[in-house]
């Protein structure tokens, strides 16, 4: 099954402060190539970098996150339309981030498999399928 997957997703996937069953579950469940905004490869890298940084992972920990996130089957699908992120972001008042995520959810009629409760909120609302602890709402 193919799905948009989210930095909040990894990030659970990774750190051992944010670990959740849902992500593992998730990361798991990837069989075939699924889609990510460009922006998914900085965002991951930040928060593997800021982990470091201030000790929640250990020196050299950052460029090891990265060499697992580089083995998941997923496929940079490029910065997505202006139009449909900014709209999204603006109905739902989604950073322009968090829309990307859902703008190509929408864009490939795919999950959205995301921890962020928010971003499931406003994809529920577009008739996306969410993945995650917020697939039937709050």
């Amino acid at each position: 099954m193919s799905f948009v997957i989210d930095a909040s997703l990894v990030a659970a996937w990774l750190l051992p402060e944010e670990y959740s069953d849902d992500a593992e579950t998730i990361i798991a469940s990837m069989s075939e190539h699924c889609p990510a905004p460009s922006l998914f490869w900085f965002e991951v890298r930040n928060i593997l970098v800021m982990s470091e940084r201030r000790g929640r992972i250990a020196a050299g920990g950052a460029l090891l996150g990265m060499e697992r996130v580089r083995r998941l089957p997923l496929e940079d699908a490029g910065i997505g339309g202006d139009g449909s992120i900014l709209l999204l972001a603006s109905n739902h008042t989604l950073s322009a981030y968090d829309a990307a995520y859902l703008a190509l959810a929408v864009n490939r009629s795919i999950s959205l498999a995301t921890l962020d409760r928010k971003l499931a909120g406003a994809a529920r609302k577009e008739g996306v399928t969410v993945l995650g602890p917020y697939a039937h709402g709050e």
